[in-house]
């Protein structure tokens, strides 16, 4: 990450104008040799920085000299803070030299940058599902977003029924692959899966957001709320090792690991939104998993073994 840092010291120095190696160490969390190290290789490169010895004294660039750095486009800008800005999974010192980067813009660009920054939310942690199919009209969310623009949607929901819905963009959020646009709407705050978008059109009205927007915050709230509908009904099993990958792959978080038994065999607590959905996701391991209970689910395995029998079982 020596790269980052050399930037980020750059980018400082072009802020302040002068910096000591002490501050630099403080900035960028290394440690004053290495600072030190740092900007006497900028030296070394031809790079106009020199040090003046010293009270008071410390590491300039001469006269005032600027780099280039900030050359970038608005549609840069935009990118690059969208792609690696602090509601990103990117390594901390990418994120140190992007916050000196924000200082170093000009102050046209400077606004874009902090939305940017401010629209996207990464979330690692999946809900045993994958996008169906790439999300083709992110970059226009993502447009809408910076611009703060109203969108209008033409969306199919769960039911495949296809509407048109004008909805106040907030945010998106990456989770585990699958993109999702938080936006305001007539009916207060909704979440969209950016993969049933089939149009998206950016209108050239403000959007309208909470003043305190934390999208972060909002999209824990939408967990939650989504974590509660999806837990609903909960069963104990045994799964051979094997095939526990593929448990934490259906169920996601909802698969929990309790202990393993000595014969090698995991015991699991599994949660869904009804006792259906979990009969489903397990009865095609076949005798690799073995639910416990509740009596519910068993029921239901039962019932779609038997239809099972009477589709493909002979005399």
């Amino acid at each position: 990450m020596r790269a980052d840092r050399l930037v980020a010291t750059l980018l400082l120095m072009q802020t302040r104008g002068r910096v000591t190696a002490a501050e630099l160490a403080s900035e960028l969390e290394v440690s004053v040799a290495t600072a030190r190290r740092d900007l006497e290789a900028l030296s070394a490169a031809g790079v106009p920085v020199y040090s003046q010895p010293g009270r008071g004294g410390g590491w300039m660039l001469l006269g005032g000299a600027r780099t280039d750095l900030t050359g970038l486009t608005s549609a840069e800008v935009r990118a690059l803070f969208l792609s690696a800005g602090p509601g990103s999974s990117v390594a901390p010192p990418v994120r140190s030299a992007l916050r000196k980067l924000m200082q170093a813009l000009p102050e046209t660009f400077r606004a874009d940058a902090q939305a940017a920054a401010d629209a996207v939310v990464v979330d690692a942690a999946g809900w045993g599902e994958r996008s169906r199919e790439p999300a083709a009209h992110v970059g226009v969310l993502e447009d809408a977003l910076v611009r703060r623009r109203k969108v209008a949607l033409d969306y199919v929901g769960r039911d495949r029924r296809r509407r048109r819905r004008l909805v106040d963009p907030w945010g998106l959020v990456s989770k585990d692959d699958v993109w999702y646009l938080v936006a305001g709407t007539e009916s207060g705050r909704r979440t969209f899966r950016a993969d049933r978008i089939v149009a998206a059109t950016v209108i050239d009205e403000p959007a309208d957001q909470p003043a305190d927007l934390d999208l972060a915050s909002e999209w824990e709230r939408v967990v939650e709320s989504v974590e509660q509908r999806r837990s609903a009904v909960t069963a104990t099993a045994l799964a051979a090792a094997g095939v526990l990958p593929v448990l934490q792959s259906q169920f996601g978080r909802h698969c929990e690991v309790l202990d393993t038994l000595e014969d090698g065999r995991v015991r699991v607590r599994l949660r869904a939104h009804m006792a259906r959905s979990i009969a489903e996701h397990t009865a095609g391991l076949g005798a690799a998993v073995e639910v416990l209970e509740p009596e519910e689910v068993r029921a239901e395995l039962a019932c779609l073994g038997r239809e099972l029998v009477g589709q493909y079982g002979s005399d």
